[in-house]
């Protein structure tokens, strides 16, 4: 279950493709003894006022960072969120207009949107007033960096297995 813009939604758990994704983004930051970790299926609480509620697929924080949290934690520290889309009609758009928002305004620096329904990766940077102030959009197979906090650039070109 999600809670965002005052709306309680039903979230699909994840199928294969959607986990795969978010192993091959967890391998970016593994070997690594500290720095960063991408931390799956993290409930964060968003919005300006904290009052959404939302299990994020990734979370990409310092290590350590949610030691002693409970179920939903605050965003502070947080350095990018991750959504795949789960191929689900009614919640796909979901994730491309109030998620973004939602992490803007609790002040996400980075969120990454996976959409396997057009294939391509879109990069929102410059959380402003709830809304992100830039929109990268690549599509699969495209090269596509991070910035800063995040500091990371990603090739693409696995994603196009994990399409279906």
């Amino acid at each position: 279950m999600e809670f965002i813009g005052g709306r309680l939604t039903v979230k699909p758990g994840p199928d294969g493709n959607r986990s795969e994704i978010l192993a091959w983004l967890q391998r970016r930051w593994a070997g690594q003894s500290s720095g960063p970790w991408l931390y799956p299926y993290r409930g964060l609480r968003t919005e300006a006022d904290g009052g959404g509620r939302v299990p994020a697929d990734g979370v990409l924080a310092p290590a350590r960072h949610f030691v002693g949290h409970g179920e939903w934690s605050d965003p502070a520290g947080v350095l990018m969120t991750v959504e795949v889309t789960a191929r689900d009609p009614e919640t796909d758009p979901y994730l491309r207009v109030e998620k973004p928002d939602g992490y803007a305004a609790a002040g996400v620096p980075v969120y990454l949107l996976i959409d396997r329904d057009d294939c391509t990766v879109t990069v929102f940077t410059e959380p402003e007033d709830g809304r992100y102030r830039r929109q990268l959009n690549k599509p699969f197979g495209a090269t596509v960096k991070l910035p800063a906090p995040v500091n990371i650039t990603l090739d693409t070109e696995p994603l196009k297995e994990f399409a279906d």
